[in-house]
C-alpha cells in the first residue's frame, strides 16, 4: 500500500530532500512537477520545507546555508539525500566512521521530530540517517509523485555490499532478470537497489558514487516533456527496462533524480 502506517525498519529508506541555491524556485517547481504542496519553514528549523502529497509528508527541500545561516560560498551541489531509517542514529554513526565511512553532518537532534545525520560509505556515497521519534518520514511512498525506488550506484559493488551489511544490516543479492544489479533487502524484504558505476551507459567516467532518488509517474513521457518546459535537463530518455518506463533527469538547479511508471510488483 502507498500510505505508511508504521515505522520504518532500520536500513529502508525512510526519506528524501533536497538541497538548493533557490529554495521557492524548487518548491514551485516541484509542485507543477509531481503536485506537492509546501512552503518555506519557521526560522528555529532553518526554513525546511517539509513538502506533502494529499495531506502526506513526501519530501523536504531547503535553502543551501552554512550553519550559522549566511550563504555558502562557493555554493555546494544540488543534490537528493536518500535517508536510512535507524534505530541509533549515534551507534550507526559510530558503527560507519569505524568502517571507513565518513561523518558530513554529525548526529543531532531535530527538535521532538527525531534525530539524524549524514554519513558516506567508503565508496563516497552519501547519504542520510534518521531516526524517528515524533516524524517518522515520508507518509506516502510508491504511488505517482511520491518516491518508489532508492539506488545506490557504486565504484564497489563487494566494499558497498559489506560496509551496509556491517552498518545498517542492509544484504546485497542479485536481481533476478537484471544482470549486474543487486536487491538490498532489509529482513528479508527489497527496499532498494546497487549497481556498479561501470554498468551505467551514458555515465561520465568522473561521476562519484551515489544515491538516486526515483519518483512514481503516471506517464514518464509527459512527465519528462513537462519538465523541459520548465527549464529541467534529460540526462537519460525514456526507455522500458524490467521495472517499468523510467528516464533519469536534472531540474532547473542541478539536482538529479529518476522517474518511472512501474509496471511490475511495488518494490517497498
Amino acid at each position: 500500500m502507498p500510505d505508511v502506517t508504521g515505522p520504518y525498519a532500520p536500513g529502508t529508506p525512510c526519506w528524501v530532500d533536497l538541497m538548493v541555491p533557490d529554495q521557492q524556485a524548487a518548491l514551485d517547481f516541484y509542485r507543477d512537477l509531481f503536485g506537492w504542496q509546501g512552503e518555506v519553514g519557521p526560522p528555529e528549523t532553518g526554513g525546511y520545507a517539509l513538502c506533502s502529497l494529499n495531506g502526506k509528508p513526501v519530501a523536504g527541500i531547503m535553502a543551501a546555508m552554512n550553519p550559522d545561516g549566511s550563504t555558502p560560498d562557493p555554493m555546494p551541489p544540488t543534490v537528493w539525500t536518500t535517508y536510512l531509517a535507524a534505530a541509533d542514529v549515534d551507534a550507526t554513526e559510530k558503527a560507519i566512521t569505524s568502517s571507513d565511512g565518513q561523518t558530513m553532518v554529525p548526529s543531532m537532534d531535530v527538535m521532538t521530530l527525531g534525530r539524524m545525520a549524514v554519513v558516506s560509505d567508503p565508496t563516497g556515497a552519501v547519504f542520510g540517517l534518521w531516526q524517528a521519534k515524533d516524524f517518522p518520514g515520508a507518509g506516502v511512498v510508491n504511488e505517482p509523485g511520491a518516491f518508489i525506488w532508492n539506488e545506490l550506484n557504486t565504484s564497489d559493488t563487494d566494499a558497498a555490499s559489506s560496509f551496509y551489511s556491517k552498518t545498517l544490516g542492509i544484504t546485497a543479492a542479485p536481481m533476478e532478470g537484471a544482470d549486474g544489479y543487486f536487491a538490498l533487502n532489509v529482513n528479508g524484504r527489497t527496499v532498494g537497489g546497487m549497481q556498479a558505476l561501470a554498468n551505467i551507459d551514458g555515465l561520465p567516467p568522473e561521476a562519484p558514487s551515489h544515491w538516486l532518488t526515483y519518483f512514481a509517474v503516471d506517464d514518464t513521457d509527459s512527465t519528462v516533456d513537462a519538465l523541459v518546459r520548465a527549464g529541467g535537463n534529460v540526462l537519460k530518455a525514456p526507455f522500458d527496462m524490467m521495472a517499468g518506463r523510467m528516464a533519469v533527469l536534472q531540474d532547473p538547479q542541478g539536482g538529479v533524480f529518476a522517474v518511472i511508471k512501474a509496471t511490475g510488483p511495488e518494490p517497498t
